[in-house]
């Protein structure tokens, strides 16, 4: 879609000199969704295509991903061996409800930055332990837990003019066990509800992340595994007006498949696998 109120782009330097933000400027990275809608309330994109940011940096402590890094990127990541976990990667960028096309333009960052409850990059980094960098123009920045950046339906911690710059993923959570369960009215259709549970290896604990069916993330910690009532009731403990109603699914639909969804992982995390 063109968009027609736009009459500048700032196209910034590798050395990110401050940029004044004013009303009416939008951050540009891939621009599936900016492109997709009409924009009346905007007259100017700054393009972060060209900071030439790194879009997977491995390490011993973790996994970087630049706020840029594309779908495609994190899909055909092949990490360390030692690193469980990563095979939600492939999962997480297969919960879109987007052509695979898309994914050679839409980002990590922007799907995190929509803060919408379907989000799969926010299932993931969340269930994931990872924190967010953000920069804002005046060059300062911050961290914040990546469970604590979207507050609501299409909602975050963002300032005016303040941007995703980087995912940290820790090599422990990166170890872990895992297993997941999604759900959606129709094959290819925004997720209903979207839940992943990890364990660190050799205990018994349990990290299960709830979202798609909440407004914004919930995650559960446990530091053994629970019986099915403890966990029933935390799942039942989440506030009336956390589970998300939309088309998809209705808040009472919704928290019985967390309900059911959590048993099942409780189950199957409690086995002795290898």
């Amino acid at each position: 879609m063109d968009l027609n109120t736009i009459t500048g782009v700032v196209r910034r330097p590798p050395d990110l000199p401050g940029v004044i933000w004013r009303p009416g400027d939008a951050w540009l990275a891939g621009g599936t969704w900016l492109y997709s809608v009409e924009q009346p309330e905007l007259d100017r994109l700054v393009d972060l295509t060209t900071l030439g940011w790194a879009p997977l940096d491995p390490s011993e402590v973790g996994l970087t991903i630049g706020a840029t890094c594309t779908i495609r990127d994190l899909y055909a990541y092949v990490p360390p061996p030692h690193w469980g976990s990563t095979p939600l990667f492939a999962f997480a960028c297969e919960s879109f409800l987007s052509s695979f096309k898309i994914w050679n333009s839409a980002t990590v960052g922007g799907n995190i930055c929509m803060s919408l409850p379907a989000g799969p990059m926010i299932t993931l980094t969340v269930a994931l332990e990872a924190t967010y960098t953000l920069w804002a123009t005046d060059g300062s920045e911050r961290t914040v837990d990546a469970v604590d950046f979207v507050t609501g339906d299409h909602q975050n911690v963002l300032a005016p003019g303040e941007i995703l710059r980087s995912i940290d993923i820790p090599a422990h959570a990166l170890g872990k066990r895992h297993t997941h369960r999604r759900f959606s009215l129709t094959h290819l259709g925004r997720s209903t509800i979207f839940m992943i549970a990890t364990q660190t290896r050799g205990t018994t604990d349990l990290l299960l992340t709830i979202t798609a069916g909440t407004t914004s993330p919930v995650r559960l910690a446990f530091e053994t595994m629970p019986d099915a009532t403890t966990l029933r009731s935390r799942i039942d403990a989440i506030p009336d007006e956390v589970w998300f109603d939309d088309p998809n699914g209705t808040p009472n639909h919704r928290r019985h498949l967390a309900r059911h969804f959590a048993e099942e992982i409780r189950v199957e995390l409690s086995e002795d696998q290898p």
